[in-house]
């Protein structure tokens, strides 16, 4: 009890009415960020590639001012190298599986309730169109958009943030909930299933930060090596390497 009171009074508190400006703003310049190189390169790999890029380097800076404004920059990006590397590295192996399982499980309980199978067509048309474009995507949105930015923005970012909440303050659980339904919700592409099962990922990345005593680079490497993962399983079928 006396450790948790202590955690709680580390935690700076923040408004609701900042904890809004501050997430719209993040939001607005991710999305704002996505629209110029499109709009230059239309809907090529070149054109989706930039956007996506482009739009997570907009909302990090963005959400690194206001970490920094607030004096909170290095508690939520926690990035430093782990003091127990073979504990980070054995829990992104962990992390990397046990996500895996969770979109086989996730399509069993996707098709028992009836809902449509995740449709990531949309991403994959791209990554499979030449051996650069894959390489590209692997490296561009497997390790840094999604596995680097992904996790500074979810699990970095707006869990500080709801953490420090009026209500919420030092609650780990609560915030983890929360930071997984909006992790889930930008994957509507993928149609509900697809925002279920991310959800889901998304809450079990927040229990993997709290395994590594709040640093990242577990989160990262295992949602990066997923996504990796995926990508070249695609990329093998696209080519008839595998069924």
């Amino acid at each position: 009890m006396k450790q948790r009171a202590l955690a709680r009074n580390r935690l700076r508190r923040l408004s609701w009415l900042r904890f809004i400006l501050q997430l719209a703003s993040v939001a607005l310049a991710y999305f704002l960020a996505s629209i110029p190189t499109v709009l230059i390169f239309g809907e090529t790999n070149a054109g989706v590639l930039g956007s996506v890029v482009v739009s997570m380097l907009a909302a990090l800076l963005v959400a690194r001012f206001w970490l920094s404004a607030d004096g909170c920059l290095k508690q939520a990006w926690n990035i430093r190298p782990p003091l127990k590397i073979g504990r980070t590295l054995a829990l992104a192996a962990l992390g990397t599986g046990i996500i895996v399982a969770l979109f086989a499980i996730g399509a069993i309980a996707i098709n028992a309730l009836g809902l449509p199978p995740i449709d990531v067509s949309l991403v994959l048309d791209y990554v499979t169109q030449s051996p650069l474009g894959f390489m590209l995507w692997i490296v561009l949105v497997a390790w840094f958009a999604a596995g680097f930015g992904e996790e500074l923005l979810y699990r970095g970012f707006l869990m500080d943030r709801l953490m420090r909440l009026r209500g919420m303050r030092g609650r780990k659980w609560p915030a983890a909930i929360i930071q997984a339904a909006l992790f889930g919700l930008p994957h509507l592409y993928q149609g509900w299933g697809g925002v279920l099962v991310t959800a889901t990922i998304g809450l079990f990345l927040a229990w993997l930060r709290f395994a590594n005593r709040g640093n990242l680079w577990a989160c990262i490497i295992a949602h990066a090596a997923v996504d990796t993962i995926m990508l070249s399983l695609a990329y093998s079928q696209s080519l008839g390497w595998i069924s």
